[in-house]
């Protein structure tokens, strides 16, 4: 009972936050203003962290530190001057060069915190031309953070996590097709989490958009008890804007990452090229057109092996290069539209055959549509690992030869007119079916007997979930659509014989028809009696 306030409080706050920034839409371009809010929020969010930390070293006599760099950053606390704290920029809210003092303080925080490098808007706010009563009330609304976390019961930095995640959402949703490139919906990247279970080692995501794969990665990891400090973050972001919002999603969190020197092509100019993760999740761009010309990465050593993907889809470029990037025991998890599972054109079948063969599909996944704010377009996920042997290390038993196939198409609750969310009882039914099948006896009863899993050993279920071995695959053309293997649902037998059901519908056929009749007859009357007879 006593959460039930905080939740709607929170939300509450969360709402007329939005509410108050939804104020700029007049004076900022739509695909803009979510780069106001979200710097303003974190210039908020690391100021309060500053002068927490500052106040520490007072309490505790070491007033001669507070404004030494190194006694903030080795507590993963950026390093503010006075012009760069939110005390300052809040004092000056209504003063017309409002925009330059933002502009400033973003510019100093980057010059005195080397890991913020190309994370801040440059002189964006001096761009945008906002109006300076506008902007004061935003300022206003986010001033309120720390006092609704004290409300809340929550760290504000819980808070204003909750806050970041939810405005990504929401300018991915207001933006639509354009918009949500940088925001993959929380449920399916929960579900990735879920599945691959990144609890330690080098976690990659190639277009990581504005992060959320790290930051549900740190969330799994929390909830299961273990330490943020165990994982390595790996990522590139072409965008640069986007890259920016990357950086200071992970800065939020309290998350330290390897982003590469710069936003980059992660075909031509690949920031990690000796990277070999151990998890890697991934929501490339669908069907991405013209993404090399014909003459390019032809002998490029990622796709070493494979005929080099057609330059008229990415899809399969990027399923090559994330295998390329796995360790020998890592997994990749990752969102693909539903073409991919099927496409013959221009050599994707012959490579997605040379995939299978190889066995390095781990488990397909058909996902129901209406999940993405980009895209009504149903899509699937992938998993593929390098090595399907038994590794007591993580509990898998030896699944060569297998492949693991769950149509999910049924599961999910519309929760608008378009939109359509993945529950958490849904997720844990997809991620327990997943663990009880690749899972050892030893591991699967660990996992039940700590309450971890909801089923007790793996089963296939006619309509959701099927085995699959190479030879049916193959028989299948190398067609990779769950519902090609898990064929129809089993139909209840409700008990009542089909003679007595068909008693039942021919009585029920005879008597509309005798009501059809009559209706004929009543409307030829009122016909003719208008005049309108034969």
């Amino acid at each position: 009972m006593a959460k039930s306030p905080t939740k709607k409080a929170s939300k509450g706050f969360e709402e007329t936050l939005w509410d108050t920034a939804n104020q700029l839409r007049g004076s900022v371009e739509s695909s803009e203003y979510k780069h106001v809010v979200l710097s303003l929020v974190f210039l908020k969010f690391i100021s309060d962290k500053f002068e927490a930390k500052r106040k520490q070293l007072i309490e505790n006599g070491q007033e001669a530190f507070v404004d030494m760099d190194v006694f903030y950053q080795q507590d993963n606390v950026f390093f503010l001057p006075p012009e760069a704290r939110w005390s300052y920029v809040k004092a000056r809210a209504k003063q017309d060069d409002i925009a330059v003092i933002i502009d400033t303080a973003l510019s100093t925080i980057e010059k005195c915190n080397a890991s913020l490098t190309g994370a801040l808007p440059d002189n964006y706010f001096s761009r945008q031309g906002l109006e300076v009563k506008r902007l004061a009330s935003l300022i206003d609304s986010i001033e309120n953070i720390d006092t609704l976390a004290n409300e809340c019961d929550l760290t504000e930095e819980d808070l204003v996590g909750r806050v970041y995640e939810y405005f990504l959402g929401k300018f991915a949703a207001s933006e639509g097709k354009g918009g949500g490139e940088f925001y993959t919906p929380k449920a399916v990247v929960t579900l990735l989490a879920e599945m691959l279970e990144p609890y330690q080692g080098k976690i990659y995501d190639p277009c990581c958009g504005s992060g959320g794969m790290f930051v549900q990665s740190l969330k799994f990891i929390e909830s299961h008890q273990g330490k943020s400090k165990d994982i390595a973050i790996y990522g590139q972001e072409l965008t640069s804007t986007t890259y920016k919002l990357a950086k200071m999603n992970l800065a939020v969190r309290g998350l330290s990452g390897n982003l590469g020197e710069r936003p980059a092509d992660t075909f031509f100019a690949d920031q990690h090229p000796d990277l070999k993760a151990d998890f890697i999740m991934a929501n490339p761009p669908f069907n991405l057109k013209d993404w090399r010309n014909e003459a390019e990465l032809t002998n490029d050593p990622r796709f070493a092996g494979f005929r080099t993907p057609p330059t008229g889809n990415a899809n399969y470029a990027w399923i090559l290069h994330m295998l390329s990037k796995l360790s020998e025991d890592g997994t990749a998890g990752f969102v693909l539209a539903n073409g991919s599972m099927s496409s013959n054109t221009s050599g994707e079948g012959e490579i997605r055959q040379k995939l299978i063969e190889d066995d390095r599909i781990e488990c397909m996944i058909a996902l129901p549509g209406q999940l993405f704010f980009t895209t009504q377009i149903p899509v699937c996920l992938w998993f593929i690992s390098k090595n399907k042997q038994a590794n007591p290390q993580y509990g898998y038993r030896d699944r060569r030869g297998e492949t693991l196939f769950i149509d999910a198409r049924n599961l999910g609750t519309m929760v608008s007119r378009t939109q359509k969310e993945l529950t958490k009882e849904d997720i844990a039914t997809i991620a327990d079916t997943f663990h009880a099948w690749r899972s050892s006896e030893s591991e699967l009863k660990r996992r039940i007997d700590a309450k971890e899993i909801g089923v007790e050993t793996y089963q296939d279920q006619a309509g959701f979930c099927k085995v699959a071995t190479l030879d049916e695959i193959e028989a299948n053309d190398f067609v990779l659509t769950p519902g090609r293997y898990v064929g129809a649902a089993d139909v209840k037998d409700d008990g009542i014989a089909f003679e007595i059901k068909m008693q039942a519908l021919a009585q029920t056929l005879y008597r509309q028809l005798d009501e059809a009749k009559e209706l004929d007859q009543a409307i030829r009357g009122s016909m003719e009696a208008l005049g309108y007879g034969k």
